[in-house]
């Protein structure tokens, strides 16, 4: 059983701490947060230890492994900080907000073998993951048109969006990954990218921000991609993905307690709409992310989603960002 230890304590700080307290191979060991209250909801709700600041994890010989679910800014840092001391670390999205930090960071680890997990936690939703298993397998022939849809169901509040680091880098970047995950090795190389502030347009002045977004990608063979991100959906949190190919279309679509799909302002989850959010939608993906994690270290293996895929989804994010300033598709290859 792996002592476990938890740097940040809030929403999804709360979710892991109950996915590691809840998993027969992980005990939940000690937690640290900035906000002594927060940390100790948690301690009081699992009985571990608090402690005063980040550097008591790493240095506690008794302590196997961390995640970091803290500030995004943290991230780097703590990433850094785990490979030093031989920890094992499952991290957050994004590394950074701050592409340049992350290639800081990516030298600073670049010779160890201590294993990084990213915590693109839809690549382990069953749904997502037949459809991408079945895309590799040629089931539908050659695949032809990725469409990823990701809507949130009520905008975040201002102050989240002001440190976010806008819709691409904290919202996009999980359908980045995604679409990597399904392209499997054919990687993006084109971006363009469409934004606006359509359901708050007073997002665009502060913080400097947009909630809806269309991106298309080609990929290297050639293959087309389309993202759209809204960041409030009437019906639910809206999570789809279509895969055209040669010889037919794969669909991994939003769950509903049975096959009636109802649409509305008052039909959101609560027994006949989606799911109501993120932790919700993707509780099963994240049990199962922390399941894959769990044997990666004990095997002493690479996780399926390393540092690398963490990097690669912020460059995606960048590159969309400089198609918005310039109007113009962006190659991945000046990037």
């Amino acid at each position: 059983m792996l002592k476990i230890a938890l740097l940040g304590c809030g929403r999804i700080g709360r979710l892991h701490a109950h996915i590691v307290a809840s998993n027969p191979g992980s005990r939940l060991a000690a937690v640290f947060d900035p906000v002594p209250e927060a940390a100790v909801a948690i301690s009081n709700a699992h009985g571990v230890k608090t402690v005063d600041n980040a550097e008591a994890i790493f240095s506690d010989g008794e302590i196997d492994a961390v995640i970091v679910a803290s500030a995004t800014q943290t991230h780097s840092d703590f990433i850094e900080q785990a490979v030093r001391a031989g920890k094992p670390v499952l991290c957050e999205k994004p590394i950074d907000l701050d592409i340049e930090r992350v290639r800081t960071c990516q030298a600073a680890i670049a010779d160890s073998d201590v294993p990084i997990q990213i915590g693109f936690n839809r690549r382990f939703d069953p749904g997502h993951r037949e459809l991408r298993d079945a895309v590799v397998k040629g089931e539908i022939g050659n695949l032809l048109q990725l469409i990823i849809t990701s809507r949130d169901p009520a905008p975040p509040t201002y102050d989240y969006l002001r440190s976010a680091g806008g819709i691409l880098r904290d919202m996009t970047i999980h359908d980045f990954d995604i679409a990597r995950f399904v392209l499997a090795g054919d990687e993006p190389v084109e971006v363009f990218a469409a934004a606006n502030a359509l359901i708050d347009p007073s997002i665009a002045s502060d913080p400097g921000d947009n909630d809806c977004t269309m991106v298309l990608m080609r990929s290297a063979s050639g293959r087309q991609v389309l993202i759209n991100n809204a960041r409030q959906a009437k019906y639910g949190y809206d999570q789809r993905i279509e895969a055209l190919g040669t010889e037919g279309m794969l669909q991994s679509s939003n769950r509903t307690p049975n096959g009636i799909l109802r649409f509305g302002t008052n039909l959101t989850a609560g027994g006949t709409g989606y799911e109501n959010f993120f932790i919700e939608r993707y509780q099963e993906a994240f049990r199962l992310q922390w399941d894959a994690f769990l044997a990666a270290v004990s095997a002493g293996k690479t996780p399926e989603v390393g540092f690398n895929d963490g990097y690669e989804a912020l460059r995606l994010a960048e590159a969309a960002y400089e198609s918005l300033r310039s109007g113009r598709t962006v190659s991945l290859s000046g990037q």
